[in-house]
């Protein structure tokens, strides 16, 4: 026979393996959902001619989700085909129960993107032009591509 005290013990210990288990599969699932979208935004900018420099650049402030170059005006400095860093940011959503891929990019997150962009381009000491851009990936319920928006320059300042 088991005594009360340890019986308690016993289920709270299953609910907090349950517990558990239940955040690590819905952090699972998030990471794979947020790879599945780089995975897709590294073929639509590479489709668009862009070339991957590298992908998930990490500093103590954060992480940029993907670094790339292109050959584009550069309409301040006057050069008809200068080459941009563009730093992406991959932003992916499963249906629109907490608001589109688009939506999901609130001011907090640009400020952040912002200071990190400069991290980066003041570690790798680049000389040109460089932006931010975003690439909304959104998903049915069920995990299905619905759309993919590449937003260039869409932080700024």
């Amino acid at each position: 026979m088991v005594s009360g005290q340890k019986l308690q013990l016993l289920v709270t210990d299953h609910w907090l393996l349950a517990l558990n288990w239940e955040f690590r599969s819905v952090r699972d699932a998030r990471r794979s959902l947020g790879e599945q979208g780089e995975r897709i935004a590294v073929r639509v900018l590479r489709e668009a001619g862009l070339r991957i420099v590298e992908c998930n650049w990490r500093c103590r402030t954060g992480e940029l989700d993907i670094v790339a170059e292109e050959c584009a005006p550069d309409l301040v400095q006057g050069e008809p085909n200068a080459r941009w860093l563009v730093l992406v940011e991959v932003r992916t959503r499963r249906g629109h129960a907490f608001g589109s891929a688009r939506q999901a990019f609130p001011g907090k997150k640009q400020a952040k993107l912002r200071q990190l962009a400069t991290l980066y381009v003041q570690e790798k000491m680049w000389q040109g032009p460089w932006r931010i851009d975003v690439i909304a990936v959104q998903m049915d319920r069920i995990g299905h591509l619905v759309d993919v928006e590449h937003i260039r320059h869409a932080v700024t300042g």
